[in-house]
């Protein structure tokens, strides 16, 4: 209780000259961040995302919604003595190392992380009946704002596909959580993806498999794509440019193909390039309608399931649509 009020006298009015912003804004862009996952050389998101005040959960730093910095570690809704708190700056009693805490004018730039809420994958992903806890953790960590253009981050987390450019769309959260679980990765699996567009369901794919191959038949779609992904971190991701029907032999076989856009029938050269086991899941059917196709190769033979009903772009190219 003393040290609290000896924090509060010392640095309210030091914290609120540094972080005094003006008014509130509705909103502000926090941009992504990249951690080194500790297993498999991998890298994850830090779940940082475009904030907008009806969606959010509590602050731990620096909030753009006018909350200030605590360096208890705690928002000012909490305290420093509560179950789980940790003092920002070491033990409680060390003021050795208060001053040395306090943030730059540079570091203030990078404080403003917010912990995304799980009340849209809850709502949209575990209602409907994801269940694979690796798929629901990778939705988490890759945040899907930084895949869409700037007038669509309003809706960046909406349950529906969005336009990215050049007649594509990033998929709609729901049918990416549902093609991915259909792979039922472990994290060892070379993975190929047909249709790269923003990149979003590359990222996904790249949090829970060794390797990922995506090919996009738009060159300014691809390289897009390939520098978002580096910027972020994914070095287990490979962007290539090409005919997405005809797969990749080069780097074939594959444990798990997804592809995202609606062919008109199960291209064959994907199903070739499936290695033994592997599992191929497509979108297939007419324009205005499609089924989910999951393919599973037993040696030289295949088996089939249905799965849900959707609406993908369509897939172009020799296997696909002309």
């Amino acid at each position: 209780m003393i040290l609290d009020l000896i924090l509060d006298l010392i640095l309210d009015p030091i914290l609120d000259l540094i972080l005094d912003r003006g008014a509130c804004a509705g909103s502000v862009y926090h941009p992504q961040q990249s951690v080194l996952k500790p297993q498999e050389g991998q890298r994850q998101t830090a779940c940082m995302r475009y904030i907008s005040a009806p969606q959010r959960s509590q602050t731990v730093a620096a909030s753009a919604s006018c909350g200030r910095l605590d360096f208890t570690g705690v928002i000012r809704t909490g305290r420093a003595s509560e179950k789980g708190a940790r003092p920002f700056f070491g033990s409680a009693s060390d003021m050795s190392g208060l001053w040395h805490a306090l943030p730059t004018a540079a570091q203030l730039d990078n404080l403003h992380v917010e912990i995304m809420s799980d009340g849209w994958i809850d709502d949209q992903l575990v209602a409907r009946g994801i269940a694979d806890a690796r798929v629901l953790d990778a939705m988490r960590r890759v945040a899907r704002d930084v895949f869409v253009p700037d007038d669509s981050h309003g809706a960046a987390y909406a349950d529906r596909a969005l336009p990215i450019g050049s007649g594509q769309t990033i998929s709609q959260p729901y049918m990416v959580a549902v093609m991915t679980e259909a792979l039922r990765l472990t994290g060892a699996e070379r993975v190929l993806e047909v249709g790269t567009g923003s990149g979003y369901q590359a990222a996904i794919l790249a949090e829970l498999a060794r390797e990922v191959i995506t090919i996009e038949r738009r060159p300014e779609l691809a390289e897009t794509a390939r520098q978002r992904l580096a910027a972020l971190g994914y070095t287990n991701v490979e962007v290539v440019i090409g005919d997405g029907t005809l797969g990749s032999p080069a780097h074939a076989p594959f444990d798990a193909i997804l592809v995202a856009a609606a062919a008109p029938h199960v291209p064959a050269p994907l199903k070739q390039q499936l290695s033994d086991g592997g599992r191929l899941v497509l979108p297939v059917g007419p324009s205005d309608q499609q089924r989910l196709h999951i393919i599973t190769r037993l040696g030289e033979q295949f088996s089939q399931t249905l799965g849900v009903g959707c609406v993908f772009v369509p897939l172009i190219g020799a296997e696909g649509w002309s």
